[in-house]
């Protein structure tokens, strides 16, 4: 997305007073869908047309955030078949954030778990733009516990800005649910595939996101916290964002160059909402590679294989000084 600096300045502008818009809205229970739709409208004239080779980091997270951008559910009607949707965590409700059930690929029955954003604005209300809370994460555990017990492969899509934040969710338990969600999925003996398919932000993406193999969309991110929380915490100012996104090194190639991500999935020219049924048929390939790859594996190969894979994550010295 090569934009001069005016229209940039417009962009982020519209995105501010939406998300002041929505904000206000999920508080005061106030339908606003009518005004917010009106202003996403507008901010989709900013849509880019060059080609997405030449875009920086910024640019990217921008377009992970497209309105049109395919989401899980879409994913799941495209690429797997027979899909039965499974609800609830069984002992507090159905979190819409994160939806889940059982498929099969090329007959091969799997088990797909996925962060939720909304279609539209209502939707989006409804589903709390993809943000989970503990009974989100303690559905996909349900999930992912019955796909380990009856041997069937796990496959993730991620795509949230992070946990829920509200007062809510922390009563509930959330960092406990995002947690055993880490622990328990280090211990399954089948293997888990995610894709990092739009927004991967914190421990909220990071819960469905301990795998064998993790791919991540071109357009994409994966970062402990969003670049504006970055910028607002290093630089007390949001609008430093975009200078946060590249110091982070939170695009795919970036990930996939620091060995963070197995490979990065192409994309459509223009973003993954330009073609949905080409950017299904490419995440469709690695799927089937990464299923090949991992099948001759065992249950205690699989486990330490993705034990290995995420103590090699990071840089160290020692040193041999006392």
């Amino acid at each position: 997305m090569l934009v001069n600096k005016e229209t940039f300045e417009n962009i982020e502008e519209l995105k501010l007073k939406i998300d002041e818009l929505k904000s206000f809205s999920e508080k005061h229970e106030i339908d606003l869908s009518d005004a917010i739709t009106n202003l996403e409208n507008h901010l989709s004239e900013y849509e880019p047309e060059e080609e997405t080779k030449e875009m920086d980091t910024w640019d990217r997270i921008q377009l992970s955030r497209h309105l049109e951008r395919p989401t899980t559910q879409n994913y799941i009607d495209s690429i797997f078949d027979d899909f039965i949707e499974l609800h609830g965590d069984r002992l507090y409700a159905d979190d819409p954030a994160i939806i889940g059930g059982i498929g099969t690929f090329e007959g091969i029955p799997v088990t797909v778990i996925g962060n939720q954003k909304g279609q539209n604005t209502k939707e989006n209300l409804h589903r709390r733009f993809g943000m989970a809370q503990p009974e989100g994460y303690r559905k996909a555990l349900r999930l992912m516990q019955q796909a380990n017990k009856f041997n069937r492969p796990i496959v993730t899509f991620i795509n949230t800005a992070g946990a829920f934040p509200g007062k809510e969710a922390e009563e509930r338990g959330q960092s406990e649910a995002i947690a055993r969600n880490l622990r328990e999925m280090a211990s399954f003996g089948v293997p888990i595939i995610c894709f990092v398919i739009g927004e991967g932000g914190s421990g909220g993406a990071l819960a469905l996101g301990i795998g064998n193999k993790i791919f991540m969309l071109e357009n994409t991110f994966y970062s402990v916290i969003s670049p504006e929380g970055a910028a607002a915490l290093l630089w007390k100012n949001s609008t430093q964002a975009k200078r946060a996104a590249e110091a982070l090194k939170v695009s795919a190639q970036d990930l996939y160059d620091l060995g963070i991500v197995d490979a990065v999935v192409s994309e459509p020219a223009g973003g993954a909402h330009k073609d949905m049924e080409q950017q299904s048929t490419y995440i469709k390939n690695t799927l089937r590679k990464a299923l090949h790859d991992l099948s001759s594996m065992g249950s205690e190969e699989l486990i330490e294989q993705r034990y290995e894979k995420f103590r090699k994550i990071g840089e160290f010295e020692e040193s041999l000084e006392n």
